[in-house]
């Protein structure tokens, strides 16, 4: 279903690749990451390029709740007591140098860009909050002033894509060294940035292993008492909110991708107790990739890839992650250095408790005697009936139930649709 994003905004078009192409810097993925990238790219000079495989914010960008915030959940506690005060620190400071950057683009672009409060909230745990306060106390933020913001993210977009060298509906099917092999032609470029919410190239970095997705739903609520400030519970699978216009976004009842979760239906009972003269606008859905210590990977694909870069594993802080990846990686690839850039390595230790759960989560897919089979690693789709899509539990890759390919890290469709009537319940 579209998003309140898409059925109020209209985004530019682009034509396909038309045979082989030479460029200094290919961007893969049309998504917010990659526009940034090529953003700042094309504003530093660069020689560069962004191919997408459909239109441009047609995934997870175009369906997020939109919110620009360096408050992301109660991060900061967990942070100074599993990487220390400097890791800490600099998180906070990419964050907030994200947030400076959108307010000045948002100058110039009409976005519907506004300042307001963000509420972290806890139903079980006033401790919890109270240590979180403490931790940006200790970091030289206050939690009142970090001064969060939202906006009209497809109106950002529309905008700042319009001059930028795009060629939508062609897919990248195969990488080698500086090179880009689509079904419309090859791509040479000295170097590559892969920005497509899950990096596709199995090969290098192990992102099968260290990532996994989560899917979220959201209603739009046309009717709501007005409230001022977002909102977040600070527990998983808690609610969010924040207002856009005359409606309310209410978010959540998610959970991992191909896993029993929530449903439409469990924020629509909450809207009804809570809110009950609302009526729903609207509903959609994103879908988040998770680090195994949530932090993003921002940076070399891998040791091994010194012409390849990524940027992935967001959590559900994309708009904002986005901005300090597009930043970081611009650095990257034209040789600066930047003060982030071992925070955010993917190459970083894979040595993490919870990273044996995505290697036995694919072996016991592999074991799954019957079902079809997702064209990524071979994993056993499950049936999602809420949105009627066929889902990969192992790294949440998506399809329509005529076989048609809705979310990566899969690079081409399913062979051979399953049959409705063989669905079975996640």
């Amino acid at each position: 279903m579209k998003s309140v994003w898409q059925t109020t905004s209209s985004l530019p078009t682009f034509p396909p690749l038309e045979g082989d192409r030479k460029t200094e810097i290919l961007v893969i993925g049309g998504g917010i990451a990659g526009l940034l990238c090529t953003h700042f790219l094309r504003e530093a000079g660069a020689d560069c390029l962004l191919l997408e495989a459909n239109t441009i914010c047609g995934g997870t960008t175009g369906h997020t709740t939109a919110k620009i915030t360096a408050q992301h959940g109660l991060v900061y506690h967990r942070l100074l007591r599993q990487k220390g005060e400097s890791a800490a620190r600099q998180y906070l400071e990419a964050n907030l140098a994200a947030l400076s950057a959108y307010r000045s683009l948002a100058q110039t672009i009409d976005c519907d860009f506004e300042e307001q409060d963000s509420f972290v909230y806890s139903l079980t745990s006033r401790t919890a909050l109270e240590q979180e306060a403490a931790a940006l106390r200790r970091l030289g933020a206050a939690a009142e002033v970090v001064s969060p913001a939202q906006f009209h993210p497809l109106k950002f977009l529309s905008a700042l894509a319009k001059p930028l060298p795009i060629r939508e509906h062609t897919r990248v099917q195969a990488l080698e060294p500086s090179l880009a092999h689509t079904n419309l032609g090859s791509v040479r470029a000295q170097k590559i940035i892969v920005a497509t919410h899950f990096p596709f190239l199995n090969r290098h970095g192990s992102y099968f292993l260290k990532l996994y997705q989560q899917r979220s739903y959201v209603l739009a609520l046309k009717g709501a008492p007005p409230i001022s400030g977002m909102y977040v519970d600070e527990a998983q699978g808690g609610f969010s909110l924040r207002p856009y216009g005359d409606l309310l976004l209410l978010g959540g009842s998610g959970g991992r991708t191909g896993k029993p979760y929530g449903s439409w239906e469990q924020l629509s009972s909450f809207a009804r107790r809570h809110f009950p003269q609302a009526e729903e606008a609207s509903r959609f859905a994103a879908q988040d990739c998770v680090t195994l210590d949530g932090l993003p990977y921002i940076g070399p694909y891998s040791a091994s890839t010194p012409w390849l870069f990524t940027a992935t594993g967001f959590g559900k802080w994309g708009i904002t992650t986005s901005m300090a990846a597009a930043r970081l990686l611009t650095d990257f690839v034209q040789g600066r250095p930047n003060p982030y850039a071992s925070l955010f390595s993917p190459s970083r230790s894979l040595f993490h408790p919870q990273l044996a759960a995505p290697a036995l989560e694919a072996t016991a897919n592999h074991l799954t005697p019957t079902g079809p089979r997702c064209p990524h690693m071979g994993c056993a789709l499950k049936y999602n009936p809420e949105e009627h899509t066929w889902d990969c539990p192992c790294h949440g890759s998506r399809f329509a139930e005529d076989g048609r390919l809705l979310d990566n890290p899969a690079n081409r469709p399913l062979s051979h649709p399953p049959k409705k009537k063989a669905a079975e319940p996640r």
